[in-house]
């Protein structure tokens, strides 16, 4: 131990359990502790918070719901094991997803018991923090070193290459991204390459998946290295094959917390249940027992630990005894929240047969399958710690009545789940319910959203505290367009904002050089995109030619496809792609944009590329390619489209704005926003098709657990939205609405008017009452494949001609059929056919938004323009009544009206518009 830095814990050598205060002292304590006697770190808790903290023998399950305040009960519950004298600092094991939630756990820990008492916690933090100090301490056990390394994800890759060009595998067919991906799932699941199933293990490589994963294992080990998957599993392996090391680290732990236990995977789940489930007459350590101390370990940090283990002997025993000596800052009596004595814990008696293992989590909540989680780990709980004591949180401090009876009426259709119901103290007469509006398509449901935060604005919201959540991240670009043509602030969180995406950036790049060849920053981007055998020395020839005869990088592609300078592989590829710009760039006079666009993307390759991607991301692509060709008909061509991008790109994303988060549901967890903004619930969409195909019933209620999280986000105002045309596959398809839309509850809900939803859900099933006024639509006749559903007819009648309850509105009022003749004649014109299906392009008349008092109605316009710094400036504009102007998206057309810098414009073809009159040239 002389090794040791003066202010370092001895945590493996604990002093005898700290003494109780008794006597006039215990009195003196239980005078201060005031009301029940409780110490102040306990003051504020509910009485199931208090059962959940207190509670602290045995295994423990909380079933904590959405704004129960989970992390103050995790929290809490540590700094009351610490406060009692149950267990010292390095006695407990607190294990958290992220580092960040570690951070956080210990700082409130220590305001709440003082910071002196959480020092020498080394085993707060998350799975692979601690796996990290177990395999340094170990790390001959599984033939390393104690100073291995820890490749990331780019060297797993480059290494997975060279094992399959090592096997003389082609690299293309068989990319080493996608079996680094496979390798990690099967390491999720702790398998190694013994473990694999057949099927599995032949999936690969003609068959050498199993060969190539163990190959590269024992290229690991050469290596003396391991990846982010090791740090569980070898532990893993290690507790089987050494039961001396795992019954020493049974007696270490004398309570394991867990949170967020629902989004365990099968081998955190397994690592866990080895350190907690102890083997017949293995007990912990009691603190200055006899032939009880926890064994020593040689070190503490990852810095100074060595690898090898080394068990308790006499001697220690001896040295932990021997009178006189200092007292290390672990080994002290524990403090109280105010530096005295810590109380007794006399409500329960320390058990030295039990497991004291406390899990914290909701199974409610569990919406990371698709990246290994399993929500069965948490189901099964009970049955693997019988006796396991159930606590649930349901009291909520974060929701209305309205948006918790909605939210856990539609989780009670999950069969797999503990069960329980949300709640709230709070009774306030002004909380609205659960809005649910339809749109004609998702660019009307982005100009309704937009319009009303804008309203919410008025009303004097700041937009930090408004967040719309889709459930893919296509459906981000109609928003991010919308928001800045308002000129509304806002932030992409979890992830690039759209036309920041690789994906989409890489596109981009095509059709830059496409319209412009002497791009050559474009060009460079995508040149060996999907990839060609053009290496950097191809790169760098291609630029020197360029620079030395003064041309475009791609015409110096040309120049040396033609000549004898490089090998004829190179040269094959450079004659291919400017062969392919050459004819791209003469059908751009000649071919629609978007037709050209979707040619650019499948000739060069790039969408081949997308669809062979086995990896988790790559329909995320695939449909965030489709989402941008789709963006391109509101363009009259692809420079103006071009344009367009170039102007939102260059809107900065300020962290310190006040703005608007748009974010996927999966980002959201563990957010809250005062509203909340929920577009795209349809069926195909959300649920997804592809949860619903690969995962059957568990994929379907694992949806319905998303959308349980996106509707416990909101704090006061909650909108879901709904439309009637989406682009799904590339085509405009009618859509049916989410199957949850149906599950929430008439009480609770409240279906917008037609004057707050901008326009109506066209029926695709027919039926009596069509919201657009038009019959039974082109989809008369059709059923519904899910039943008959209150939204097919929103807004009519039932079948006794009375309102169908909550849901039924004024989408047939003379009100709606007002706002429908108010369509200007140029919106009755374009409707246009989108892949053989008769869409109405425009949108309908806008009524009052029913938040902003004064505004005036305008019939069939919508305003459109991009980087508006206010809605309305107060600068005249330049223009008259009657003037002659050129917009580059919807031609030419004379000013009928103007209000501050907006012109209302009644275009030759598209029809009348409000546009920025910064966005019009004079004619």
């Amino acid at each position: 131990m002389s090794g040791f830095s003066e202010d370092m814990p001895f945590f493996d050598e604990p002093n005898a359990r700290p003494t109780a205060p008794s006597g006039i002292a215990a009195r003196a304590m239980a005078a201060r502790g005031g009301q029940n006697n409780a110490p102040d770190y306990l003051r504020g808790l509910n009485p199931e918070q208090r059962l959940a903290v207190e509670t602290t023998e045995g295994p423990v399950l909380v079933l904590a719901g959405a704004g129960t305040g989970k992390t103050r009960v995790l929290t809490t519950r540590i700094a009351h094991i610490l406060a009692t004298g149950r267990a010292f600092p390095s006695q407990i094991l607190a294990v958290t997803f992220t580092n960040k939630a570690a951070r956080e756990m210990k700082q409130r820990i220590g305001i709440l018991i003082g910071e002196g008492n959480v020092e020498g916690m080394p085993w707060l933090g998350t799975f692979h923090s601690i796996g990290v100090k177990l395999l340094r301490r170990h790390a001959e056990l599984a033939g390393l070193r104690s100073d291995f390394t820890i490749l990331d994800t780019d060297d797993v890759v480059r290494l997975i290459k060279q094992l399959i060009q090592a096997e003389g595998l082609d690299d293309k067919r068989w990319p080493a991204k996608q079996f680094a991906q496979m390798i990690d799932g099967w390491k999720n699941k702790g398998q190694g390459p013994a473990d694999i199933a057949e099927g599995d293990a032949r999936s690969f490589a003609n068959g050498k998946g199993r060969e190539l994963y163990k190959a590269y294992q024992e290229r690991l080990q050469t290596l003396n290295a391991c990846d982010f998957g090791d740090l569980l599993c070898h532990p893993i392996r290690i507790f089987r094959a050494n039961p001396d090391v795992l019954k020493d680290y049974h007696r270490r732990f004398k309570y394991i917390l867990v949170d967020e236990y629902q989004d365990t995977n099968t081998a955190q789940y397994m690592w866990l249940r080895l350190l907690a489930q102890r083997p017949s007459g293995s007990q912990p350590a009691r603190s200055g027992s006899p032939g009880g101390r926890v064994p020593s370990f040689s070190g503490v940090s990852d810095r100074t630990e060595a690898a090898s283990y080394r068990p308790a002997t006499p001697e220690d025993e001896s040295t932990v005894s021997a009178e006189g000596r200092k007292p290390d800052r672990a080994s002290e009596p524990l403090r109280g929240p105010r530096g005295g004595p810590a109380p007794a814990g006399a409500e329960q008696p320390v058990s030295e047969n039990k497991v004291n293992i406390c899990c914290v989590g909701d199974d409610d909540q569990s919406i990371y399958g698709w990246r290994g989680a399993e929500v069965d780990n948490i189901l099964r709980f009970d049955k693997d710690f019988p006796g396991a004591t159930i606590i649930r949180l349901e009291r909520n401090y974060r929701s209305t009545a309205h948006i918790l009876g909605a939210a856990s009426h539609l989780i009670a259709y999950n069969e797999g789940r503990f069960g329980k119901t949300l709640f709230t103290d709070r009774n306030d007469p002004e909380d609205g319910k659960v809005n649910v509006h339809a749109a004609w398509d998702s660019e009307e449901e982005a100009r309704a959203i937009g319009e009303t935060i804008e309203a919410y604005q008025r009303q004097k919201h700041n937009l930090n505290d408004m967040a719309i959540l889709v459930r893919a991240s296509f459906q981000m670009r109609a928003f991010e367009d919308r928001f800045i043509t308002l000129g509304l602030n806002y932030r992409v969180i979890g992830g690039p904002r759209f036309y920041e995406r690789m994906e989409i950036r890489d596109a981009l790049a095509f059709f830059r050089v496409v319209a412009n060849s002497t791009d050559d920053l474009a060009f460079e981007r995508i040149v060996n995109v999907p990839k060609r055998g053009l290496g950097e020395a191809t790169i760098r020839q291609i630029h020197d030619t360029a620079r030395a005869l003064r041309i475009p990088m791609l015409e110096a592609a040309g120049t040396l496809a033609e000549s004898d300078e490089l090998k004829p592989k190179p040269r094959a590829a450079l004659r291919e792609v400017a062969a392919n710009f050459e004819r791209w760039q003469k059908a751009l006079e000649t071919t629609p944009h978007t037709e050209l666009a979707e040619t650019i993307l499948e000739e060069s390759g790039y969408t081949d590329m997308w669809k062979n991607d086995r990896s988790a991301e790559a329909p995320g692509r695939l449909e965030n390619l489709k989402e941008l060709i789709r963006s391109m008909e509101e363009y009259e061509s692809l420079r103006s489209f071009l344009e367009h991008v170039a102007l939102v790109m260059d809107a900065e994303q300020n962290a310190g704005l006040d703005a608007v988060s748009i974010m996927t549901l999966h980002s959201a967890k563990g957010l809250e926003f005062e509203t909340v903004f929920l577009p795209g619930w349809e069926e195909g969409l959300f649920p997804h098709q592809r949860a619903l195909d690969e995962g059957g019933r568990s994929g379907l209620e694992e949806e319905r657990r998303l959308a349980y999280v996106g509707l416990t986000r909101a704090k006061k105002n909650l909108h879901i939205w709904f439309v009637s045309n989406r682009l799904i596959h590339g085509l405009w398809q009618s859509t049916i609405p989410s199957r949850f839309l149906e599950e929430l509850p008439e009480a609770h809900v409240e279906v917008a008017e037609a004057g707050n939803s901008y326009g109506g859900y066209g029926n695709p099933y027919g039926g009596g009452s069509f919201a657009s006024g038009r019959g039974g639509g082109q989809g008369a006749g059709r059923q519904n494949p899910y039943g008959a559903s209150r939204f097919d007819n929103i807004g009519g009648t039932s079948g006794g001609g009375e309102k169908s309850g909550a849901f039924s509105n004024t989408y047939s009022t003379p009100g709606w059929q007002r706002a429908q003749a108010n369509r200007t004649e140029a919106t009755d014109r374009n409707w246009g056919t989108r892949s053989g299906h008769q869409v109405e392009r425009i949108g309908y008349g806008e009524t009052d938004s029913g938040y902003g008092a004064g505004r005036t109605s305008v019939k069939g316009r919508t305003i459109d323009g991009e980087l508006v710094a206010k809605s309305v400036s107060d600068t005249p504009s330049a223009f008259s009544v009657g003037d002659r102007v050129f917009h580059q998206k919807f031609g030419n057309g004379n000013i009928s009206a103007i209000e501050g810098n907006k012109l209302t414009i009644d275009f030759d073809k598209a029809g009348q518009k409000r546009v920025l009159d910064g966005f019009v040239l004079p004619v």
